[in-house]
């Protein structure tokens, strides 16, 4: 499970640290006494920076989810909507996370703690 230290963390080093602060505060404010998690996912359920948050997420914790081999030959994660893409050049890997599409699935809505992905497209 990806903590909200770690990616209030990679908000403020990839975006306007005052962007981010400004819209949280925003949040914080409307819900009262919640938690700067709640807040955070209030905010990430309404921003266009969801996708690039989750993938960040996934990112941080990738080689846990399939492992140091798998890991080394990713290129790249992306999420769009509810689709997880993943980009290797690695002919057998690739036809390995063709197969494996579901199991990862599971995976990565376990490390998000969250049923977002739908679907996954290797590339």
């Amino acid at each position: 499970m990806i903590d909200d230290n770690s990616l209030l963390l990679k908000l403020s080093h990839n975006y306007h640290l005052s962007t981010v602060i400004y819209h949280l505060s925003n949040y914080l404010c409307e819900m009262g006494e919640y938690s700067i998690g709640d807040a955070l996912d209030k905010f990430l359920e309404q921003s266009r920076l969801r996708g690039s948050i989750q993938a960040l997420q996934i990112g941080d914790v990738w080689e846990d989810i399939m492992g140091k081999t798998i890991a080394r030959y990713t290129e790249e994660i992306r999420i769009i909507n509810d689709t997880l893409f993943i980009t290797t050049h690695v002919a057998p890997l690739k036809q390995e996370l063709i197969f494996q599409k579901e199991k990862i699935k599971l995976r990565v809505n376990e490390a998000l703690g969250k049923k977002i992905i739908k679907e996954i497209v290797v590339k």
